[in-house]
Parts: C-alpha cells; structure tokens; sequence
C-alpha cells in the first residue's frame, strides 16, 4: 500500500510524538520514525536518552509505568496503535523483547517459549512455531526442560527473543539486547537476528547504545539525545560520518575515546539532512 505522495507506507510510522510521566515529566518531544515492511532499524542513544520509553510507547506499556502520549500518534500500516493496549498491540503483530531480558525464572524454558503463544488459540500451531524456534536458537533445545533462572545470560536473551517469535511478530521492538553479554555472544544474537529478518521477514526497530554493532545490521538510524530524534540517515551515511562517530559514537578519527562534551562541531539534525 502506498502512501499519497506515491512513495510505500511503512509498517510502523511514529508521528512527532510526546510523552509525559505522571503527568508532569516531559521525556519524549517531537519523535518520529520510520520502520519499513520487513527492514532493520537502529535506534541509537545513551542510556537516558529515550529509547526504552519510544519503545514502550509503541507497544502500549508506557501506560503501565504511569506515562502518556500526549500529542502526535503512532500508526502500523496507516491504523493508529497508541492508544491500544499492550495485548491489543502483539495482536497486531508488534513484540516488545525488553531490557534486561525479564525471563519467567521460575519456569522453565519451554514454558518461558509457550507463554509467548498466549494470544494464539491453534495449540498445534503453536507447537509448530516452538519447534521452529528452537531451530534458530539450538541452545535452548538442549536447555528446553531447566529453569530459566538457572541458564546463562546469553540464553536468557535468547530465550526472550524466542519467546517474541512465539507470537508471529510482523515486528519486533529490541531494548538492548547486547546489555551485558560477552562480544561473541553479542555476535550471535545479532546474527540470529538478521536471520529472523531475513527468513521470517520480521522488520526490528533496535534501540542500542552499542551504535557499532547496531549500525552493521541495520539498514537506517535514528540517533535521540535528551527524549529527541536529532539525527538520522542510511546506517552507512551515520557511521562514516565523523561528527557522529565522535558525539555518538564516542570515537576520534584515529580511534580514540572522546566523551560527548569534547566533541564541539556535531550537526544538528535539521542542518546535517540540509
């Protein structure tokens, strides 16, 4: 389907959205995004930045932390979502796979899989798509009957993202899914991943501070500094540009760590997409 203009509409599009806790805690001003059908995109940030709470204003929890959208709305293929809730929203094809993994730890894992299948009512379906997880994440089938509480970080990600995949995302919202996690098992999961993209067509809006790993997987970025969007561009354009490396991505020219204070000469996004 195609928007007026005559250019594609995208799955997800978040419109100049703003979100306020409680009533009185301006975080988000003026975000918008774009996620197309069955793309990659990275949504770049330190921590505090806004990324989690962009995350959960699409997938409907903000409200269950006491927060809002007050202006703007968010839309999945042209239907606005934002004021859906959370088992509304996985409904129609959108999964939050949240920080810190939030693993049922008393469960084991293919309870933890199961649960993922809760909207569904077609058990044998459902049984279809836990064997087909566990043909990307093969770890887990040799852990399938221990508690979740006692397997590795890096299976408990894995586990997350399965458990998503359990409900037949048509997208998949990623909340840093490298916390924590040793590089080779970062490299692992992204690649599972771009698998998921790629096999299941799955599009993934991916916020992540580790920008350099992010930036490899992902066709576009978007960069949020202080609940705004204030940079964005094609995953390439973002990492050769060298005002971005050193604000964003904390490098110098010859690889060197800068803090983000250092760096005086960043563009901001209205002058760097002129």
């Amino acid at each position: 389907m195609s928007a007026a203009n005559g250019t594609p509409r995208p799955l997800l599009a978040v419109n100049n959205i703003e979100v306020i806790y409680d009533h009185v805690i301006l975080v988000l001003k003026g975000v918008s995004l774009r996620v197309p059908e069955g793309g990659i995109v990275a949504l770049l940030g330190a921590n505090g930045s806004g990324k989690s709470t962009t995350l959960k204003a699409i997938s409907g929890l903000l409200r269950t932390e006491r927060g809002d959208v007050t202006k703007g709305g968010i839309e999945l293929e042209g239907t606005a979502i934002h004021r859906l809730a959370p088992d509304a929203v996985v409904r129609r094809g959108v999964v939050q796979v949240m920080e810190g993994r939030h693993v049922f730890e008393h469960l084991t894992v293919e309870e933890n899989l199961l649960t993922g299948a809760y909207t569904r009512h077609d058990g044998a379906s459902a049984r279809r798509d836990l064997e087909r997880v566990y043909t990307y994440f093969p770890r887990l089938t040799q852990r399938r009957g221990v508690r979740a509480g006692y397997i590795s970080g890096g299976e408990q990600q894995m586990l997350a993202i399965g458990r998503a995949l359990m409900a037949r995302p048509r997208l998949m919202l990623l909340d840093e899914p490298s916390m924590g996690l040793a590089p080779m098992l970062v490299a692992e999961i992204f690649e599972i991943v771009s698998r998921l993209n790629r096999e299941e067509k799955v599009a993934v809006l991916l916020a992540e501070q580790n920008a350099t790993v992010a930036l490899q997987y992902a066709q576009h970025g978007y960069v949020m500094e202080t609940g705004r969007i204030v940079l964005d561009g094609d995953a390439k354009t973002i990492s050769d540009n060298e005002d971005i490396k050193e604000f964003y991505l904390g490098l110098s020219g010859v690889g060197q760590r800068k803090s983000y204070r250092d760096v005086k000469h960043y563009r901001r996004r209205k002058r760097w997409l002129s």
